[in-house]
């Protein structure tokens, strides 16, 4: 039984050591490498035509780095206020899901809904009736 705890302890203590320096390897992924690898799952779970991969990556580039800008600026205005930070995400997922619903055939998009995406829907759309 100690035997066991130590051995447990000693993983423990190996992995929180090992934490700080592989969290600082990391680099910040930037909004091109996020829509893409976004844009091949979508294409492997949907099914996805090459044009509807490339609208689809175009969206997302777009509406993640103009997101980003929106988000670091307020952070950069220093507001703590984390209300307005969900509502800026919920503004841009809006967006990126009304367009999608153009580029996704209704298979897909009930699909796309399935995976996930209705939940998150339904969680924004409850979010907005109750700012109202």
């Amino acid at each position: 039984m100690k035997r066991m705890f130590l051995s447990i302890l000693a993983c423990s203590l190996f992995l929180l050591g090992a934490a700080p320096g592989a969290l600082a390897q990391q680099k910040e992924r930037t909004p091109e490498e996020i829509a893409s690898q976004e844009a091949e799952r979508l294409e492997t779970l949907l099914g996805l035509e090459g044009w509807q991969v490339f609208y689809v990556d175009s969206i997302l580039q777009n509406n993640y780095s103009h997101m980003q800008a929106e988000l670091y600026g307020l952070r950069d205005s220093k507001v703590e206020n984390v209300d307005l930070y969900v509502s800026v995400r919920d503004k841009w997922n809006q967006l990126t899901y009304d367009a999608f619903s153009k580029v996704f055939n209704e298979d897909q998009w009930n699909r796309y809904l399935k995976s996930g995406a209705g939940k998150e829907m339904k969680l924004r759309q409850k979010r907005a009736a109750k700012a109202k």
